[in-house]
């Protein structure tokens, strides 16, 4: 298979710092979740961060395996600070639908190439971002539900939830 078209790689490098900016935006919220005692939030954070580590590897990878090169690009320092953690769930999910644009137009790139293996493996990540949106929707959410008078018992029963989310372990096969 010939090596990664030059605009193609170029953006797919760029995806790859975006993923990686999400992995070290989902530490630093997860950070912050820690600093205002809900180790719950924190873990769901956490969790997030390391499944956005495995998506710029997924990308990583495959630039390689096209016999192209995987090039970091400097990653910019995340905010550390939030006004609730409604206001984090909230910017997760914005960050999330930010990020299925960038997917949707990796895939209109391969597509208007004609690139079928890297819409193959773009695909997956298609896939991935319903995923991310529902998820991180269903957060907001829930957080919504427990603001306000009383708020702290249900924010505590939540925060427990969230504790209990076991991190994604199964490896993505390279190339899907």
């Amino acid at each position: 298979m010939a090596a990664l078209e030059t605009e193609l790689r170029e953006a797919l490098n760029d995806q790859v710092k975006w993923e990686l900016y999400s992995s070290y935006l989902y530490l630093s919220m997860s950070s912050y979740f820690s600093s205002i005692d809900l180790p719950g939030f924190a873990h769901w954070m956490r969790v997030q961060a390391q499944e956005e580590l495995m998506h710029a590897m997924k990308i990583y990878d495959y630039i390689i395996e096209r016999g192209s090169r995987a090039t970091l690009l400097a990653i910019d320092q995340p905010p550390y600070e939030w006004e609730s953690p409604l206001n984090v769930a909230e910017e997760v999910y914005q960050h999330e639908q930010k990020v299925t644009g960038m997917i949707t137009r990796l895939m209109d790139m391969a597509t208007s190439k004609k690139d079928y293996a890297a819409m193959a493996m773009l695909q997956w990540f298609v896939e991935e971002q319903v995923e991310e949106e529902a998820n991180s929707n269903e957060i907001v959410q829930k957080v919504k539900m427990v603001s306000g008078e009383g708020g702290k018992g249900a924010l505590y029963m939540l925060d427990r939830e969230l504790a209990l989310r076991p991190p994604k372990i199964q490896k993505v096969p390279k190339g899907e």
